[in-house]
């Protein structure tokens, strides 16, 4: 039986993933049970598993343009020593990245061989990371965006919780990108390794693209709300320490290359997601 470590198990994707891997041999570790910093702990960890998923990252991209070592520490450093011990056990390892690899200046979808070109400091440290774990074998690495789901604070909850409190939001019409079900991720990440595919770069984001205006506008919608109280704005009216990527369109070419389907499109899982009692207003 194949044995799964998931790392970063307490967040919204690892919830997801032990859901998707249930009945399955699986260690599933939070934060507080694995620091991924401490090669030691990480070692031992790994050990005995056939299968590491790496689903920790330090994700606050504002607090990362004036903290950038923390979040190297955890998205790159940490990164590393996975991938370290995970070849030294002759595991297949997962590491999950993200658009903030690319620069946003694009207009049609990124591939996975774009070179990487990241605008901030969260971006410069997940491309980090990206390089230390490619430089072992055995690796998926899988970019993903505009994650949402049931077991964290996201951009999706967050609509709904205002819905509650407001007659109206204004969302950005200027941001294009790829609204994305954390449980179709981990279904993905795991469709992955049940096939077997090829080593190499994934894009684990749902088909298609939304401003993140359109994404609230849907949510409401599929919600049973009135999606005129979302209301247009652009960029300008936010000022945030970190730059925000204007194009985050992540292209699916490998999943066909690999004889496999690519994750589904994003209005058809956050149907999917609303219609499972997994949206819901914090």
């Amino acid at each position: 039986m194949t044995r799964y470590l998931i790392a970063g198990a307490g967040g919204m994707l690892g919830a997801d993933l032990q859901h998707v891997l249930a009945g399955r041999e699986v260690t599933a570790l939070a934060r507080g049970d694995l620091d991924i910093t401490d090669a030691t702990a990480v070692r031992d960890a790994v050990t005995g598993h056939d299968v590491v998923i790496n689903a920790a990252a330090y994700t606050k991209v504002d607090e990362a343009e004036t903290d950038e070592a923390s979040a190297f520490a955890v998205n790159a450093t940490g990164a590393g020593i996975l991938a370290d011990a995970a070849a030294a056990n002759g595991a297949r390892l997962v590491h999950v990245s993200t658009d903030y690899v690319f620069d946003g200046a694009g207009t049609h979808p990124y591939s996975e061989d774009t070179p990487r070109d990241p605008l901030g400091a969260y971006g410069r440290t997940k491309a980090a990371g990206e390089e230390l774990v490619l430089a072992h074998p055995y690796v998926y690495l899988v970019r993903t965006a505009w994650l949402y789901g049931e077991h964290g604070p996201n951009f999706a909850q967050t609509m709904l919780r205002l819905a509650g409190e407001r007659d109206t939001v204004s969302v950005v019409t200027d941001q294009i990108g790829q609204p994305t079900w954390s449980r179709d991720l981990a279904s993905a990440i795991v469709r992955l390794l049940d096939a077997g595919a090829p080593f190499g770069v994934y894009h684990g984001t749902n088909s298609g693209e939304a401003s993140w205006f359109d994404f609230a506008r849907a949510i409401f919608e599929d919600s049973g709300l009135d999606p005129d109280r979302v209301l247009p704005t652009d960029s300008s009216s936010f000022t945030r320490p970190a730059p925000r990527p204007g194009y985050s369109v992540l292209g699916h070419a490998a999943w066909d290359a690999a004889g496999l389907p690519a994750p589904r499109p994003w209005r058809d899982a956050l149907r999917a997601a609303i219609a499972e009692g997994a949206l819901r207003a914090a």
